[in-house]
């Protein structure tokens, strides 16, 4: 079963990176401050993650900072006790 982050990682490249981009994504890689995400991706990125983990996340911890890295995702779905 793929890991969370693989998961979301993988959304991100599917949803956010045009094929034929020269862009490498990772773990750390700057989403929102790097322009792979901008407010309106953010928005879908935010409704994916609340469909796939069955949560809730109040527009108040839905910021840029959680949402510029993979890694700063996994932070805040820890919040809401995601695996």
């Amino acid at each position: 079963m793929p890991e969370m982050k693989d998961i979301i990682l993988n959304y991100i490249k599917k949803e956010y990176v045009e094929e034929g981009d020269d862009i490498e994504v990772t773990y750390t890689t700057p989403l929102i401050s790097g322009g792979i995400v901008d407010s309106f991706s953010m928005v879908s990125l935010k409704r994916f993650l609340e469909n796939k983990y069955n949560i809730q996340i109040p527009d108040a911890k839905a910021t840029p900072k959680a949402f510029d890295s993979v890694n700063n995702i996994i932070e805040l779905l820890k919040e809401f006790n995601v695996k």
